[in-house]
Order: structure tokens, then sequence, then C-alpha cells
């Protein structure tokens, strides 16, 4: 008998235990640097070095921390369920967690491509980029991340991932970004949703979504109970 399709969606406030600054929060990134600064395509093309940089200190910052409780619940599950992750984090602690199928909605951190051949994508784990780093065809490197601005190239991979759940998750993200939020409305009707956040969520669409009001960790210890115990 196969598994259930435990569909899991998750944002910011599922790393922010690790430790990973948001952006949106207060006290976020967005209040240290200006997105125009350092997450568009005009922004790279008129600052390389900054956006670089900034980039690097990410990766840095993503070396000194683990995976929370909520990571590692989420892992545990893959016994019981298919699990698959949708992640609009760029984070790799999913992954350092244990679990196997995540899609990164909006690139990842320990990976850069060619400026020039986007299809060139190297592992660079937590190590810096500088300027003149060039791929294997000698264009720029810059990070795996879809900035503002770019289109968003896994969310049709994702639309029937979320079709075919049979549980469907939201945990710590605001469904405010864009295209991202719009893959809550393909979960189908009979299937039990849950969203786990311990800020109000403004639930768009009219959806049924049964709230747990808590942090990463505590969220998914819950969760788990309530779908073991059934």
């Amino acid at each position: 008998m196969s598994k259930k399709k435990l569909v899991v969606l998750s944002g910011a406030g599922m790393s922010a235990e690790s430790g990973i600054s948001t952006f949106r929060d207060s006290g976020g990134l967005w209040e240290k640097y200006k997105i125009e600064e350092v997450a568009t395509p005009e922004a790279f093309a008129a600052n390389p070095e900054l956006v670089l940089e900034f980039y690097n200190q990410r990766r840095a910052q993503l070396a000194e921390v683990e995976p929370n409780l909520g990571h590692k619940i989420l892992a545990e599950l893959q016994s019981e369920y298919d699990v698959q992750i949708i992640t609009q984090n760029v984070d790799n602690l999913h992954e350092r967690a244990g679990s196997k199928n995540i899609l990164h909605l909006h690139g990842e951190l320990t990976k850069v491509h060619s400026t020039k051949y986007p299809d060139l994508i190297y592992d660079v784990g937590t190590k810096a980029v500088k300027l003149g780093d060039n791929c294997a065809k000698g264009a720029q490197l810059r990070p795996h991340i879809v900035w503002f601005g770019e289109a968003v190239p896994a969310i049709d991979e994702s639309v029937p991932i979320v079709n075919a759940a049979d549980v469907f998750v939201v945990i710590g993200t605001s469904l405010n970004v864009y295209p991202a939020a719009g893959l809550v409305m393909y979960a189908r009707n009979d299937v039990p949703k849950y969203i786990i956040d311990p800020n109000d969520v403004e639930i768009p669409y009219g959806l049924n979504f049964n709230v747990i009001k808590k942090l990463a960790g505590e969220g998914m210890e819950e969760l788990k109970k309530r779908l073991l115990d059934k």
C-alpha cells in the first residue's frame, strides 16, 4: 500500500528558529538592505560586488546554523508519508535534516550559475564568491537565486505536486509572496489543510485551514501528533 502524500509549503518562519535572518519581520534583512540594492537583476548590474558580498554573508551565516526541530520532524514523517516539500527558502536546512524531496522555488544559496549560460550551475557550499569567479565558458558567476523581477521557473512544477496532496501543510509563510502564495489554490477541497505560524495569517480565497498558532518546532510537534494519532 502506497503512502499518503504529505505536501508542505515552507517559508522564512520555518528557518527562523535556526537563526536564519528573515527578510520581512521586524529586524529582518530588508531593514538593513533595500531590495533594489541586493535582490534584483538591476542591482547586480549596477553593483555586483555588493550583491555578491550580501550572499556571501548569507552563506557564512548558513554555515553556523543547524536544522531545528521543525525540519527534523518533517524528515521523520517520511517513514509514514510520502513527503514533498516546496520551499520558498534558499537555505539547505531541509536537506540537512534528512528530507529527500525538496523543490526550491526561489533558488539555492549554496549554488551559483553563469550570468550568460544559466544552465551552468555550480555547487559552492558556503564558500564566498567574488567578482572574477567565472563559469567554464568565462562568464561571471551569480547567486543561484530567483531575484525580484525574475520568473519563478519551479512554480509550474509545483502545481501538480500540490494538487496531488492527501494532506497539505503551510509552515512559516505569510502567504504574501507571489506566485508561491497562489499554490494554496491548487490543494483539493477534500484534503485536510494545516497552517503553522505564530502570527495571524490571512488565508486567501476562503480556504478551510486548520490553524496551529505556534512556531515551526512546536507546531510540527502538534501536527505530528494529529497526523499519527489518526
